[in-house]
């Protein structure tokens, strides 16, 4: 029986793998899983629709699979399958395709995502590439249908959103063609000389110019002229329809644990914060600065030594300090990605709106490599940051963790390829890394170690500032002002923070919740194995663990701490 069922599982799982090809084709090409469908983008009502039916249907199937038939991997395989399958109906019961994500990963920003990944080697990679560019207007013809149908149901968006979408809207569709992310693969390519790779080149500035930049304008403008005067000044995301139930769903998604009510994490929050606080005092004591914390955090903003003077330089620093990190990984970690990655500056054109840095995973089929982009504004990423940020998004944070992934033959392919549904395992183990620059002997001042705790602090604060924001009901002003107490960062920076909180709820919660989890295992995993403890052994089970929920993972620590007792 459970021999049949496994069997089962495994079609299944291969049947929702194809499921999601189809679905998610950007998912499918990043995962090196990609057709000769141009189509990259299905984002319609009617997709929305049709995926949450197909869902429901699949996961009737999955409850024919008694679970506890299952061993080892099929039992986490159906444990995530039935969360996925659960989640795409929940998404579409709390009408959150009606109200899209606008910022700061808006619609232009996933186009642009996936042009920066593209890899043009061939004449007949030139032709695909350019037939996938001709589809993305109705992509944002697409999410314009959702804005409209969410406008007749009653769903306000709050005007700060709105406004900064725009600024990120009109600054892409402003152009020149040549200079947009969209030809960018052209720019990058090999072939460059060939008469068909010349076509298409030709053929893609076409398409951007006559048919892209103008679609994006008509997004634009409609945000601006039907979104935009019926805008709330309010933020919480509660202050919609079904608002409630959106914001449950969302806490459960970026958490990916029913744990943990939005009240729990509130306070959870609060305590985190007052726990840094007492620990940010004694590293401002260390550097000079006894009893006056605020004081030394006005040091560290006004302090031009720690502040870059070009963007060029600020790159060069950082790839010298990821290179260097590179070479500690064997001491830590066994098992390493073939995949490489690089260190590339954000446009200061875009840099306004985006996050300090982020990591952009290599395609799977390793036809590029990772991407580690750094803000191209100095000022907003002071040396302090720099270790804890190449920690967290390059080696071995998010572009290690991705890389491993993608390499894992033996899982079922929407288990490599869906990472992005896991954030609080994927956040929580770049958190976890941060704290891996302290048995490196990374932090060699205290400056350093205030970035490090800075960081966390960070962190903590959006347990408290997002419940604030969407259960609390704090205003825009107040969880600004609330950060802007407590951490370093620019007051632009906590700003761009704080809008994203608002425009994508839930989003920032798992980063802590899961660092904690990490932590919390690591530190069992200690206890229990005492002097038998291997680190590099630890870490390679949890990487070989995957993209998983929170109490999966606890529970993959606790099997392997079993056997190794046994």
């Amino acid at each position: 029986m459970a021999e049949r069922t496994a069997v089962d599982l495994s079609e299944l799982a291969e049947r929702y793998w194809q499921f999601l090809r189809f679905e998610f084709p950007l998912s499918a090409y990043l995962a090196g899983q990609a057709n000769d469908d141009p189509i990259m983008f299905r984002e319609s009502p009617e997709d929305h629709q049709r995926r949450a039916t197909q869902a429901d249907a699949m996961l009737a199937e999955l409850r024919l699979i008694p679970l506890e038939n299952l061993l080892g991997q099929d039992r986490i395989t159906h444990r995530l399958l039935k969360r996925e399958l659960r989640d795409l109906c929940k998404t579409y019961a709390t009408d959150s395709h009606l109200r899209p994500w606008l910022l700061p990963a808006g619609p232009e920003f996933n186009t642009i995502y996936f042009a920066n990944t593209t890899q043009i080697q061939r004449a007949e990679e030139a032709k695909l590439y350019v037939d996938r560019l001709q589809t993305l207007p109705r992509y944002f013809t697409d999410i314009r249908a959702c804005l409209a149908l969410g406008d007749e149901r009653g769903i306000r968006h709050p005007r700060t959103v709105l406004s900064a979408a725009l600024v990120n809207l009109r600054s892409a569709a402003s152009g020149p063609v040549e200079q947009t992310a969209w030809f960018g693969p052209f720019k990058r390519a090999i072939v460059t000389k060939d008469a068909h790779f010349i076509e298409q080149q030709e053929r893609a500035s076409e398409i951007i110019g006559r048919e892209i930049l103008p679609t994006l304008s008509r997004l634009a403008d409609f945000m601006e002229q039907v979104l935009m005067p019926k805008a709330r000044d309010t933020v919480a995301c509660t202050d919609t329809p079904l608002g409630a139930a959106f914001y449950s769903h969302w806490v459960r998604h970026f958490t990916t644990s029913e744990e943990w009510s939005p009240e729990a994490i509130h306070d959870l929050g609060l305590a985190e914060v007052a726990r840094l606080e007492h620990e940010i005092a004694e590293v401002a004591e260390e550097a000079g600065f006894k009893g006056d914390v605020a004081g030394y955090r006005r040091y560290l903003r006004e302090e031009p030594a720690f502040v870059s003077p070009t963007a060029d330089a600020l790159l060069e620093r950082v790839q010298a300090l990821a290179k260097r990190i590179d070479g500690k990984i064997p001491a830590i970690i066994g098992r390493v990605p073939r995949a490489t990655y690089g260190v590339e500056s954000i446009p200061a054109s875009l840099a306004e709106k985006l996050p300090l840095a982020y990591a952009q995973p290599s395609p799977a089929d390793a036809s590029g490599p990772g991407v580690f982009w750094v803000s191209g504004l100095p000022d907003r990423v002071p040396g302090y940051l720099h270790v804890s940020l190449v920690l967290h998004e390059a080696w071995p944070g998010h572009l290690m963790h991705i890389a491993l992934m993608q390499e894992m033959s033996t899982l079922p392919m929407f288990r490599r390829a869906n990472f992005t549904k896991y954030s609080a395992c994927l956040e929580g183990w770049a958190m976890y890394c941060e704290g891996l620059g302290e048995e490196l002997k990374l932090y060699v001042t205290p400056h350093d170690r205030f970035g490090r705790l800075d960081m966390e602090m960070w962190r903590a604060c959006r347990l408290v500032v997002d419940t604030g924001l969407h259960l609390k009901g704090w205003s825009r002003d107040q969880a600004i002002q609330y950060m802007v107490e407590r951490l370093t960062l620019t007051k632009q920076a906590i700003e761009a923070e704080v809008d994203r909180y608002i425009a994508m709820p839930a989003q920032a919660l798992g980063y802590m919740l899961g660092g904690l989890k990490f932590r919390e295992l690591r530190q069992r995993a200690q206890e229990r194995l005492g002097p038998k403890f291997k680190l590099r052994d630890y870490h390679d089970q949890l990487m070989a663990a995957g993209a998983v929920t929170l109490p999966v993972l606890e529970q993959v620590v606790h099997d392997w701490l079993d056997q190794r007792a046994a």
